[in-house]
């Protein structure tokens, strides 16, 4: 496919085409980007905002002081085939991001410091990037199993994450420490050029079939992602021109994509965490872009982009935790990009996004460049107060949160989730239950392990996080759900009033069992009373095996009495009693131990899972409670 053809079969407009019409063309933005010396919307070293940084960056001195002189890390062959012999992809990946991290701190240190030293260690930095084999992560190469190698083929470079990501890296190093590079390092810049034309810009051009632009329908978190930092490698690194305005045409296009693929509400099906690299990429893209193009290209008239905004502060359960689905973690990292949320919700006026926004300053600086750069130029944010808003139900994912009181994690907020299990980075979870005290959660959702060959392969539902039965939801005669879009809930119905919170599904289409006709879960916070009850009802054709609910729990587990467990959670949040009529199921107790470091850092050394065994009745019902211990 052609160039002109490529730039044709992406144009299908989304919200932003639609409202940026020929201005967001090729042509169009050939008259509006501004220079590459000015394209990006951070200083220059030397300018007053790094010398105003500088006591932001006490632990990146620590860091950068203690590794200098010392040999960077090593991304070596035998790490990069490791994915291929064992799975384990986390050697090599591990490797590059601490390379990549290392340089985002020298690049730091240099603008803040001027000093020669710094400039040297940003320089050796870079020119290992530019003769790193691959930018590519071993578990997106494209081209070794075709070939039957475990090493990339560096004439056919693959356009992914990785890739993009080192790609951007050198563009904001570029434009930060440009003039010094070239005083002390003559010719580097024109080596990250080239590097990064042939590796990243060319590709992305040149190829239509790259699985993560979503011209096949399924768009998710890549696109926005990749996207975003060709644009930035693009405006900085190709020269203004013809080529210069297509790659930026196109990355918008997919930016673009991306946006229409979200349903109305902005809600993300990856999850929360998922949502700081999908449509916070794009939002750090449609930033940039409205920069290079001195605000004639301005997102802020987009509905979704005013929705998606609103999205974290929606499900933020308390402190630093939040409602997590499919692959994304209770506890994300410290180091998120806050002030993309503030600085949008600031503009668009949505207050309740602002002020999460703003009382959740990160811990660290992002050891990703771009971002360490726009949050250390970023001053103007004060301390605030997190919303913590009484509830909301987001239709487009079929996710609700409801708390007992607006304002305050102080007693017991439930969310609930319908959709299906074709979801982006998608856990077997229909109909499955969070409920949390204080902002704790008590009736938990594992999230992920480490990933590795296995988490995005045939083999993904073999990972016990990934199944049903280690989440809230039944398991039905003997059977978990089943993966796919078609497993899914139906006829969901939503109340949500001053004194209850209640969702309403069938989950029956969820499972592949064929003499189920219906099993309705009901799942309501009574505000008032201060209680959950999670009610379960199904209709069979006959009579059969037994069916079991299970429920995740999270911290320390004891059972004074049948028919009752009190658990203490994590973070010394109050204890919650989970009750049920005793000689309405068989109750027992199963503990995982936790190993996995995505997963100890969550909830600690172990979970527990309830487990009540109903009766094999053709009807029935049967119902759990969780209040406030005493």
């Amino acid at each position: 496919m052609t160039n002109t053809a490529i730039g044709s079969a992406v144009r299908t407009a989304g919200p932003l085409l639609t409202a940026w019409g020929a201005a967001a063309s090729p042509a169009g933005l050939a008259g509006l980007l501004v220079s590459p010396d000015l394209a990006l919307p951070v200083p220059v070293a030397g300018a007053d905002v790094w010398e105003r940084a500088a006591d932001r960056l006490a632990a990146v001195r620590e860091q950068a002081e203690a590794e200098r002189d010392t040999p960077w890390p090593r991304p070596l062959a035998s790490r990069y085939a490791r994915f291929f012999r064992d799975g384990n992809r986390t050697e090599y990946e591990s490797q590059v991001r601490e390379r990549q991290a290392r340089l985002t701190r020298a690049v730091l240190m240099a603008a803040v410091s001027g000093q020669d030293a710094w400039l040297d260690e940003a320089a050796d930095g870079i020119v290992l990037l530019c003769e790193q084999s691959s930018w590519c992560w071993p578990a997106h190469e494209e081209t070794c199993r075709p070939r039957g190698t475990v090493l990339p083929d560096v004439t056919s470079p693959c356009l992914d994450l990785g890739a993009a990501d080192v790609a951007a890296q050198l563009a904001w190093a570029d434009h930060v420490l440009g003039a010094w590079l070239d005083r002390r390092f003559p010719g580097l810049r024109e080596r990250v050029r080239q590097e990064t034309r042939v590796r990243v810009l060319d590709p992305f051009v040149q190829r239509d079939d790259w699985h993560w632009l979503g011209l096949d329908g399924d768009v998710h978190n890549w696109c926005p992602w990749i996207c975003g930092n060709v644009l930035v490698a693009a405006l900085r690194l190709t020269e203004p021109g013809d080529l210069r305005a297509l790659q930026v045409s196109l990355a918008v296009a997919g930016v673009d994509r991306y946006l229409a693929a979200l349903p109305d509400d902005g809600s993300v099906d990856e999850g929360y965490e998922y949502w700081w690299n999908g449509a916070c990429r794009a939002l750090e893209a449609l930033d940039v872009l409205e920069h290079a193009t001195s605000g004639a290209l301005d997102a802020a008239v987009v509905p979704v982009v005013r929705e998606t905004v609103r999205f974290p502060h929606r499900m933020h359960l308390g402190g630093p935790w939040y409602l997590n689905l499919a692959d994304s973690r209770a506890r994300p990292p410290g180091d998120l990009p806050w002030h993309v949320p503030y600085r949008w919700a600031r503009r668009l006026g949505e207050h309740d996004a602002a002020r999460h926004a703003a009382s959740q300053r990160p811990a660290t600086v992002p050891d990703e460049l771009g971002r360490a750069l726009r949050q250390l130029a970023d001053t103007g944010r004060q301390d605030a107060a997190p919303p913590l808003i009484a509830g909301v139900w987001l239709p487009g994912t079929q996710v609700g949160l409801a708390r007992t009181t607006g304002g305050t994690a102080h007693g017991l907020a439930l969310a609930v989730k319908g959709g299906h299990n074709g979801e982006h980075h998608n856990h077997n979870d229909v109909g499955s239950v969070v409920v949390a005290l204080d902002g704790v959660p008590v009736l938990a959702d594992p999230g992920r392990p480490t990933y590795t060959a296995q988490t995005f392969g045939p083999e993904r539902y073999s990972i016990w996080t990934m199944q049903s039965d280690w989440h809230n939801v039944p398991e039905v005669r003997g059977t978990p759900q089943g993966p796919g879009e078609r497993y899914a809930a139906r006829h969901a119905e939503v109340v949500d009033g001053p004194d209850r919170f209640e969702v309403r599904l069938d989950l029956a289409a969820a499972y592949p069992v064929p003499e189920l006709e219906r099993w309705w879960r009901r799942a309501a916070l009574d505000r008032a009373g201060a209680r959950v009850t999670i009610e379960d009802a199904w209709s069979f054709t006959g009579d059969g095996g037994a069916s079991v609910l299970h429920f995740v729990l999270a911290g320390q587990v004891e059972q004074p009495a049948p028919g009752r467990v009190v658990v203490r959670p994590p973070d010394g949040a109050r204890a919650a009693v989970v009750s049920w009529d005793p000689d309405g199921a068989t109750a027992a107790l199963t503990v995982r131990t936790l190993d996995d470091p995505m997963l100890t850092e969550v909830w600690g050394e172990r979970l527990t899972r309830l487990e009540l065994r109903l009766p094999g009745t053709a009807r029935g019902a049967f119902e759990v409670r969780v209040e406030v211990g005493k």
